[in-house]
């Protein structure tokens, strides 16, 4: 899809409307239609009946998990959906004993969930490894796969670090759980639908994300499980919802046959309502598209800060960006609060992050960075 047709979809999102809108990475904007989905929702729950679920809430969650799964290129019944990444990994850690594997990798440079999480399971015999960073900015790959051994159970990395955008090189580290008989979880949050992944051909086991950034939607996170992997992962965090038949109610209950065992109480169907709308925008547009749209603006992002002499911390070359340009320079934290005064949104959390997406434009950009830079040089004066 062309940039103009691109921003020909900008009227679908009313927050545009309203100032400069670079927050994707943190939440994306939402559009018109998600609205009516919640309207849709809001309606379908005050004229309530039981049967509900079977005509319209599972039909909708399937529709969503299924539409996920194809972004990834995973297979329809491969992924579900609930209210958050941190509750879907912790079903997944919930898979595992630790006498023989007591090991669950990650770094300091994931988002805080998979460390603390991990940490939680020490209780029951899990040793969580969070490798550092050396330069705060990219993972170390090189003691990232040293501590990638016959001891570790699960290895958890980001696809792209959330502070820096930087890429994680996924082949090697899948390469590496493999050669000793570990298992791999992506946190793709930070990327999917913006950056292409595709959980086939890289071959992980679990992939997870979530609806509220790049995909334009709200309160829905996924996971994706490898369909081989299913006959050999039970949850023990599990609820009424990861059973074969959730409303039987009867004595005897199993966990699913599919990916569905993953799922525990109440799902969170309003997000699906309300996700549904952006994730079908995205599709349409095509990751492909998204992509090339997203490092063109990100690179003109870096190339006015630098031109202005401003630390970039994420990665220049676009093979390892993925859809953020976060900057780093002195009273960054201040030039934030001073660009959303005049309404330019962004992100603060240690850098001063930009994440344009499809609906943004070059004038934008161009816009962002005149003040940002004036502001800039005041606060160093």
């Amino acid at each position: 899809m062309s940039v103009e047709e691109m921003r020909a979809l900008r009227r679908e999102f009313p927050v545009l409307a309203t100032g400069i809108y670079l927050n994707s990475n943190s939440t994306g904007a939402l559009p018109i239609a998600a609205r009516e989905g919640l309207d849709s929702f809001g309606s379908t729950w005050a004229a309530w009946r039981d049967e509900v679920w079977k005509e319209r809430f599972f039909p909708a969650l399937a529709e969503h998990g299924d539409a996920l799964a194809a972004l990834v290129n995973g297979p329809r019944g491969s992924v579900v959906t609930d209210a958050n990444v941190a509750t879907l990994l912790s079903r997944v850690v919930s898979c595992f004993s630790f006498e023989e594997r007591p090991r669950l990798v990650t770094t300091t440079l994931d988002f805080p969930t998979a460390p603390f999480l991990f940490g939680g399971f020490s209780r029951y015999g899990a040793e969580a490894v969070v490798v550092p960073s050396r330069d705060g900015v990219t993972i170390d790959l090189e003691a990232l796969l040293a501590a990638i051994d016959e001891r570790t159970r699960l290895v958890c990395i980001p696809h792209a670090t959330p502070g820096t955008g930087a890429l994680v090189d996924l082949a090697a580290v899948v390469a590496r759980a493999r050669s000793v008989g570990a298992l791999v979880a992506v946190d793709a949050f930070a990327t999917v639908g913006a950056v292409p992944i595709d959980v086939t051909a890289l071959d992980v086991d679990f992939l997870l994300g979530g609806s509220h950034k790049f995909l334009c939607g709200m309160g829905a996170a996924f996971l994706y499980v490898k369909p081989a992997l299913l006959p050999s992962l039970s949850p023990a965090a599990t609820g009424w919802m990861g059973t074969e038949d959730p409303l039987a109610f009867g004595d005897g209950l199993r966990h699913a046959t599919g990916t569905r065992r993953f799922l525990a109480g109440t799902p969170n169907v309003m997000g699906a309502f309300v996700s549904l709308p952006g994730l079908r925008m995205v599709t349409r547009l095509g990751i492909a598209a998204i992509r090339e749209r997203s490092l063109v603006l990100t690179q003109r992002v870096i190339t006015r800060a630098k031109e202005a002499q401003l630390g970039v911390a994420s990665p220049e070359s676009p093979e390892r960006r993925g859809a953020i340009a976060s900057l780093s320079f002195p009273g960054d934290a201040n030039v934030h609060k001073r660009l959303l005064a005049q309404n330019m949104v962004s992100s603060y959390r240690g850098y001063l992050r930009v994440a344009p997406h499809f609906y943004s434009t070059d004038e934008e950009i161009d816009a962002f960075m005149d003040a940002l830079v004036t502001f800039a040089r005041e606060e160093s004066k």
